[in-house]
């Protein structure tokens, strides 16, 4: 995907040289296929890129709740022009950012309303809001949090093969979800 490092090159020489505003998205297109949860192909005008939401993670196809959390991203940006605030490329060539449809961060809302986890092996310090509104839609139990079996985290999903006993986040609080940001 040669475009999308050339994309990533543009938005960090603009950002060097403070040519962009620096909480502005940069990238605007539309969104021409959910691929999951946490996943979409968005159509620029210099051609379609992958997007991985920065900061969440959704349940897996064959988890419980992947189904709703691909609906839930459907629901909120298919077809849809959005706004990407471009972080880094990652190992499969998606572009890592935050996207915004309008004024709504759209990787905020997947965890406000309980479709997604904020991936804390991932984020920021910048980042808190994200634990603090997990916590909130646990608490609320919104989305995967009001299912009767207790939810697991997608990385220790995709892991279960080392058949260890999954972490069990269901009274985690916002700050243990802050002190474990980055680890």
């Amino acid at each position: 995907m040669g475009i999308l490092r050339w994309i990533f090159a543009v938005w960090l020489a603009c950002a060097a040289l403070a040519a962009c505003a620096q909480d502005s998205p940069v990238l605007v297109g539309t969104v021409i296929k959910i691929v999951d949860g946490d996943t979409i192909d968005v159509q620029l005008d210099t051609g379609p890129i992958r997007v991985r939401l920065h900061g969440v993670d959704t349940p897996e196809r064959g988890q419980p709740w992947g189904k709703e959390s691909t609906g839930a991203l459907t629901g909120l940006v298919a077809g849809k022009e959005v706004a990407i605030e471009p972080f880094e490329q990652d190992r499969y060539d998606r572009m890592i950012g935050i996207v915004y449809w309008g004024e709504l961060n759209v990787n905020l809302e997947l965890v406000k309303r309980g479709h997604a986890w904020a991936y804390r092996k991932y984020m920021r310090k910048a980042d808190t809001e994200l634990c603090i509104h997990e916590a909130a839609a646990r608490t609320a139990k919104r989305g995967l949090w009001a299912a009767k079996e207790r939810p697991i985290a997608p990385w220790e999903w995709r892991r279960k093969a080392t058949r260890q006993a999954p972490t069990d986040y269901s009274r985690e609080t916002a700050s243990s979800c802050i002190a474990a940001i980055g680890k």
